[in-house]
């Protein structure tokens, strides 16, 4: 059940997760595939403004379109970018990971392939990845220029009905959890999580928000 309460602490992580960059123009676009086709149409709107001169979309199929979709996340992502006028020559496809971790290593192992060595990078994910989509990157790419960037959507507007309320809830809550552990695991730098905003994480979870959470 969301009430009035539970908005307001989902508000909260919402905002936390959120990075805030100031973005600069930047060698490539690094667009996190994910089950939100909007991510897509914020990379080609950056794409088309002259943010950067290539796109990368990498994303094989992950826990949540792996169910429901038979074709990529990748190759979705490029097909709408192309059709809202996106070159296909400058566009690189990565389409193999199942995570975050994986868009990170095999989008280097094809800059390697392709002899390419961008220096700067705008990152594309959903609003909510922001911050794990920066730290990850950092993990693995230190030396890397990075703005981390996502659809320009409210917490409110964001919701549709494949991708409901209660769901977005639940994977913040999850990735908020991530952000805390992985650091230890060698999966993303550390983030800092002020105690209001992991207060508000306790306090979801009392609530049964808790099905995106990691069990071991």
């Amino acid at each position: 059940m969301v009430n009035n309460i539970t908005l307001d602490l989902a508000k909260k992580l919402w905002d936390y997760h959120h990075m805030h960059h100031a973005l600069e123009k930047a060698d490539c676009i690094l667009v996190l595939g994910s089950h939100d086709l909007r991510v897509a149409e914020r990379a080609a709107e950056l794409y088309l403004e002259g943010w950067a001169p290539m796109i990368i979309f990498s994303g094989g199929l992950g826990n949540f379109t792996k169910e429901v979709w038979t074709e990529s996340e990748a190759d979705q992502f490029a097909a709408i970018a192309i059709n809202m006028g996106v070159p296909e020559y400058d566009i690189l496809i990565e389409n193999k990971s199942t995570n975050t971790g994986e868009n990170i290593l095999f989008t280097q192992q094809l800059l390697t392939q392709k002899g390419l060595n961008p220096q700067s990078f705008i990152v594309v994910q959903k609003p909510y990845m922001e911050r794990r989509s920066y730290a990850t990157f950092k993990k693995h790419w230190p030396d890397k220029e990075i703005y981390v960037t996502s659809p320009q959507i409210s917490f409110e507007a964001y919701p549709t009905e494949e991708i409901p309320l209660e769901k977005v809830i639940n994977i913040m809550v999850g990735d908020l959890q991530r952000i805390k552990l992985y650091p230890e695991k060698g999966f993303q730098v550390f983030q800092e999580i002020p105690a209001g905003i992991w207060e508000a994480y306790e306090q979801l979870i009392v609530s049964g928000f808790n099905k995106h959470l990691m069990r071991d």
